[in-house]
């Protein structure tokens, strides 16, 4: 991948969906100061298999480990053309654990995972709580601890986002949810 990543299509969908529900309905509270700073890395893998995105996560894990906070806070992995499946993608998040502690960045850098057809554990694919981790493709989110400390430790009440997530999507409804998702997609229907 190039030092600078070319914008592309799915780049310029993640943003806008980042920007109209991440932090548009304040899903994450704490990623719009990296946002508005330019702290956040958006990458799209050319992988078209499960090694070579691997390969492109090692990489990714390895240049923020290595870059100053101050010069980059988080990067967004988008890899549109592997793991399309949702079952094979939450199978592979394994295989991402694994590389994080081979790379000896436990307790320094965490992976969050986000997909078209993100499902928790317990719901049915079409509950609107769901929406919470949906992106525009799949998506691996490498957060530095240290941050996510800092930010748990200025909002007492981290504990709640989770339900306070579940909460705004329960009552934006799925018509409400299609209507923001055509912000970065054209308008799908789905939850």
């Amino acid at each position: 991948m190039p030092d600078t990543p070319q914008d592309t299509p799915a780049l310029a969908r993640t943003r806008a969906w980042v920007e109209h529900a991440v932090i548009g309905l304040n899903l994450c509270p704490f990623a719009k100061a990296p946002q508005v700073k330019g702290l956040v890395r958006y990458v799209e893998s050319a992988a078209e298999d499960p090694a070579a995105l691997l390969g492109d996560l090692v990489a990714e894990l390895q240049r923020l480990a290595r870059t100053p906070p101050g010069r980059l806070e988080t990067t967004l992995l988008v890899h549109p053309r592997v793991f399309t499946d949702f079952d094979d993608f939450n199978d592979f998040l394994g295989i991402v654990e694994e590389a994080v502690a081979d790379l000896g960045l436990e307790g320094e850098i965490q992976v969050a995972s986000f997909h078209p057809d993100y499902r928790f554990e317990g719901t049915a694919p079409d509950d609107i709580t769901n929406a919470t981790n949906r992106s525009p493709y799949p998506t691996l989110h490498l957060l530095r601890e240290d941050s996510i400390d800092r930010a748990v430790a200025a909002f007492p009440q981290a504990e709640s986002i989770y339900e306070e997530n579940m909460a705004t999507l329960q009552r934006l409804g799925p018509a409400g949810w299609a209507a923001l998702r055509g912000r970065w997609d054209g308008g799908a229907d789905s939850a």
